[in-house]
């Protein structure tokens, strides 16, 4: 008997099997079918939307997250339908999903404000990739602007990741964005010392320095009476980028053409 009730729970088994098979296999099949050629189309669309951006010039601030938010959207579509093909039910799949979306917003929550920090940068758009900005104590130039993160590197060539939470709900300087910037040079010049005659020999060595503009007009004059002579203010624009050649060139020549001059400075 017991041999009999065994042979009989095979063949149930291979009945359960074989029927199963027969109505389920050429769904997943097909289902799988669809998912390896959803994964090739959807690597080519982002391909070719990449290219049609790169084309129309689109600012490379927008153009990572563009395809990655495009490529997200539709592999979840695709995944939708491949379950649609396979029979496979939604109703218990959405509720898992919704718990767990649940979980991980309670526990990603910085990451999720990341997300929108970074959607509110790329949108008001308050700097770009290539602007020099000051932020979180750090300057240097932006070189990527990511959904979750910014990407700096300071002029010392280092490179500093912020979070896009911090760049959304704190100060910014953007150095670049109105193209050019003051420089500003302070000289302690003794009383023994001609105004007249220093800032003609100071406009002469600015007037052959090629970086300086000559829109908004310098400035120079005195900034500060002391008792041992005065503080001569120096006020020159120049190009945002590379202000820190420029101001190194600028401080090099006017210090030489003082020297040249035979004026003597304080500890000189």
């Amino acid at each position: 008997m017991a041999e009999k009730k065994e042979t009989w729970t095979l063949d149930k088994l291979y009945d359960h099997a074989y029927d199963w098979v027969l109505n389920y296999g050429p769904r997943l099949l097909i289902g799988l079918v669809v998912l390896f050629i959803g994964l090739r189309v959807i690597a080519w669309i982002v391909n070719r939307s990449q290219q049609r951006m790169h084309q129309r010039d689109v600012d490379p601030s927008v153009k990572p997250f563009l395809l990655s938010l495009l490529g997200v959207a539709l592999r979840i579509l695709l995944v939708i339908g491949v379950m649609q093909i396979m029979g496979i039910q939604l109703t218990l799949f959405t509720a898992i999903v919704g718990a767990f979306g649940v979980a991980a917003g309670l526990a990603l929550s910085g990451t999720l404000q990341n997300f929108a920090s970074g959607i509110l940068i790329l949108l008001l758009k308050p700097f770009s990739v290539g602007d020099n900005i000051i932020t979180q104590g750090q300057e240097g130039t932006v070189t990527s602007i990511q959904v979750f993160y910014t990407m700096i590197t300071t002029f010392d060539n280092r490179l500093v990741i912020v979070p896009n939470s911090k760049l959304s709900n704190e100060v910014i300087i953007n150095i670049t964005r109105q193209g050019s910037r003051r420089l500003d040079i302070n000289m302690k010049i003794p009383n023994a010392i001609d105004i007249r005659e220093i800032k003609a020999v100071i406009n002469k060595a600015i007037d052959v320095n090629t970086h300086v503009l000559a829109t908004p007009e310098r400035r120079i004059g005195i900034g500060e009476l002391q008792n041992d002579g005065y503080l001569l203010s120096i006020n020159v624009w120049v190009n945002s980028h590379g202000f820190q050649d420029t101001k190194l060139a600028v401080q090099e020549a006017v210090l030489q053409a003082v020297k040249d001059a035979g004026i003597k400075l304080p500890g000189m």
